[in-house]
Order: C-alpha cells, then structure tokens, then sequence
C-alpha cells in the first residue's frame, strides 16, 4: 500500500513559484522544486506528473487571491478593473508571466476571471465573434504589455539604445527619447484604454 500524501498543493505551487522567481522559467524543473522541498526528485512523482502541472499550479498561486467581482460602474470601467487586478497580481512574479496564457485554460481562478470578463462583455451587448475578439483581444494586451513593463520596460537600456539614433532614425529616437518619461503604470492604462476604446461602441 503506498504512503499517504503528506505535501499539500499550497506547498508545491509555492516552491515551484520560488523557483520561478529566483531562477526563472529556465531554470524550473522537478529537480529544482525537489531541492526547494528538501526531497528526492523522484519522490516529488507521487505529487505530480511533470513540470507542466507544476507550472499550472504556479499559475494558479499567482492569481487565486484576486477579486474577480466587477466593481459597480460602467462596463469599460469594469473590464479596466478586472485587467488591472490581474496585472498587478502577475506582476508580482514577472518571471511567471508566459505562463499565464500558457495554462490559462487549467487555472480555476483565470477561468473564473475570464468568466467574469466574458459577463460583464455580454451584460454590454457582445455576443458571438465580437465577444470572442474582445476577449482575446483584452487577454493579448494584459500578457503582451506585463510581459514588455517587465522584458524590456520604457525605462530600460533598450530605450536609451534607441534614443541615441537620431541620425539614422531620428523619429524612433525622439520617441524613445519621450518614452524614458513615462511611468509604467501610465504607459499600461493609457495603453488599456486605447484597447477599450476600440471595443466600444458608437
């Protein structure tokens, strides 16, 4: 008879996302999380298959604490709220944002905000393939845009590269120039907000 299971799902995500964090995606593996738990990597098998379901646990450890009740306000509002609190959720583990849309499908939380998303779209008048835009069109800009704040942020070496062009490409560097103004919080919901005004309606 096999032993009983002694270590919880709440310990597993939480290993594997301290990796995540400390390591990167790159160096996640059953060993790495193995080490971090203190056992055998082969132990770690009577827990969990492989390192995808550690990934999905991760993923749903970064996001099951966010409120995914809409706020009472107008649906742009609303679906700005509900992007915000997942933004700022991953952003905590920017090391784990590709794997948000990754397991998006496998995380209770994420279906759950998506479900929220996809009501409060619906309570507006989206239905059919308009809804279906709107959302992966919403999911795009959230992974896309937490995934450049932190890969290659306004502020970062990138810019000051580009800023320093100006001969060959004088328009790039004026914007990069302006750029390393922008603080990234503006630079997310002034970008949101050109993403939900092409969502409304006339």
């Amino acid at each position: 008879m096999p032993r009983p299971k002694s270590l919880t799902t709440t310990a597993l995500a939480a290993a594997t996302l301290a990796v995540i964090d400390r390591d990167g995606l790159a160096g996640l593996s059953m060993r790495a999380v193995a080490t971090e738990l203190g056992m055998g990597t082969m132990s770690l098998y009577r827990y969990v298959a492989d390192r995808d379901e550690l990934e999905a646990m991760a993923v749903e450890r970064v996001v099951s604490a966010v409120d995914m009740e809409p706020p009472r306000a107008l649906w742009d509002k609303q679906i700005s709220v509900l992007v915000e609190r997942i933004r700022a959720a991953i952003a905590k583990h920017p090391n784990a944002v590709p794997l948000t849309m990754a397991h998006r499908h496998r995380c209770p939380s994420l279906l759950r905000w998506s479900e929220a998303v996809l009501g409060v779209l619906t309570r507006a008048g989206f239905t059919g393939e308009e809804r279906v835009i709107a959302l992966r069109t919403l999911l795009g800009y959230l992974i896309g845009a937490t995934e450049m704040e932190h890969r290659s942020p306004l502020a970062g070496l990138g810019t000051d590269a580009m800023a320093g062009l100006g001969e060959r490409y004088p328009l790039l560097a004026e914007t990069a120039g302006v750029a390393r103004t922008i603080p990234a919080d503006i630079e997310f919901r002034r970008g949101l907000d050109v993403v939900l005004s092409g969502l409304r309606r006339p």
